[in-house]
């Protein structure tokens, strides 16, 4: 999707259309989520300050994202890609991969399918995209990014080779700027020299990942579209929240942590799943990010217990600057069957969050709620790449 959030944003609200407009997390907030193409065309870019923004762009718009108006849209869209294809594979809310090759005899060829897709997202959204069709992932990815707004680029196999001899390492998906520090001293800046460099000198360097590097410079791919029902379990549930404001208090702190753990323990509930270890991810006002965990002896979805253990990690830590980011997760996680526990203690525990949930499925996140979140600021909700659009990643982050 094109300029995704801002595009819904603008569709959403006429008075908005053809404006430069950039979507900030939260109203007290200054990072540019993302912007429309009338304020990229400023110089206005994803994570920006708001007030180097605004220089370049005095007429520029502001506008408070609103998370559930555009994971509802990412729904919608990904039900049309499923007119086409059962294997979709959702890689974030505004992005998928499908394999149409066994769609083509119906729809006649690829092209063909994506020219469809696009019209039914304009038609219905006002929206539009762009479409890479390749013959793998990575170029199709590659593909997809060449040609915005509303692009169409196909790579055929026969051109791969012409493609990927001076295209810039750092255009493939999974080559980042550190890699592309680390390739760079070995003199590698495109796709051609990564793919002729000697793939055992990549994996002295770089283990398993330097045998991949070296097929992803020749446009190499075989992993395979993953459709959700076919993916693996997840490894974790989690949930962070970057915040309206930067705090130092204890007590703000606190309150924050417990509406993560709240919202972890529903989601682990809901999806049958317990974890044995918490980790607290903290992000300080200058985006200094890190992460700490701590095991139990048990396993555990109860929003109490996981808040009571990010709380032990929470005295562990010596906090030397305003917080901006707070995350709660479980991983080592156990999938089964809902039952109640054996312990009496234990068994009204679970009745009392699974009345809360039935409540909270009702009437809307937080209607039941601990006694010391009730009238509070609830943090500002990013949309974690691992948004999926059902199942345990599915976050209805507003």
């Amino acid at each position: 999707m094109n300029a995704f959030f801002a595009s819904v944003e603008q569709q959403s609200n006429p008075a908005l259309s053809g404006k430069p407009v950039a979507v900030i997390g939260a109203a007290k907030r200054t990072i540019i989520t993302t912007c429309s193409y009338e304020a990229r065309a400023f110089g206005v870019k994803t994570g920006m300050n708001s007030w180097e923004a605004r220089k370049k762009c005095p007429q520029l718009i502001f506008v408070v994202g609103n998370n559930r108006k555009y994971s509802y849209t990412s729904k919608q869209i990904i039900a049309i890609m499923r007119e086409y294809t059962p294997l979709v594979e959702v890689f974030s809310i505004d992005e998928a991969f499908l394999d149409v090759t066994g769609s083509l005899s119906l729809f006649g060829s690829a092209e063909k399918i994506a020219h469809l897709i696009k019209q039914q997202i304009r038609e219905r959204f006002g929206l539009t995209c762009s479409v890479g069709i390749a013959p793998n992932k990575l170029l199709a990815k590659l593909a997809s990014d060449m040609q915005k707004p509303d692009g169409l680029t196909i790579i055929e196999p026969e051109r791969v080779a012409q493609v990927m001899e001076r295209l810039p390492i750092q255009a493939l998906c999974g080559i980042g700027a550190k890699m592309q520090q680390h390739l760079a001293k070995f003199g590698i800046k495109t796709c051609g020299e990564l793919g002729r460099f000697p793939v055992e000198t990549l994996r002295k360097h770089f283990g398993v990942t330097g045998e991949r590097l070296h097929f992803m410079g020749l446009g190499v791919d075989d992993s395979p579209v993953v459709p959700e029902d076919e993916a693996e379990e997840v490894k974790s549930v989690g949930h962070s929240t970057t915040l309206d404001r930067d705090i130092t208090e204890r007590s703000e702190i606190l309150l924050q942590l417990l509406q993560l753990s709240e919202m972890v323990g529903r989601r682990a509930r809901k999806y049958q799943v317990t974890g044995r270890t918490v980790t607290l991810t903290v992000r300080y006002a200058d985006f200094t990010t890190f992460s700490k965990q701590q095991s139990r002896g048990d396993y555990t979805n109860n929003s109490e217990e996981i808040y009571r253990a990010a709380v032990k990690i929470l005295d562990t830590l010596d906090l030397t600057q305003p917080v901006r980011l707070l995350g709660v997760k479980i991983t080592n996680l156990r999938h089964h069957t809902e039952q109640l526990p054996l312990f009496t203690e234990e068994r009204k525990k679970a009745l009392v969050a699974s009345a809360m949930d039935d409540v909270n499925n009702k009437f809307g996140d937080f209607a039941v709620t601990f006694g010391s979140l009730v009238g509070k600021e609830k943090g500002a909700k990013v949309i974690s790449p691992a948004w999926r659009p059902e199942g345990v990643r599915n976050v209805d982050a507003d």
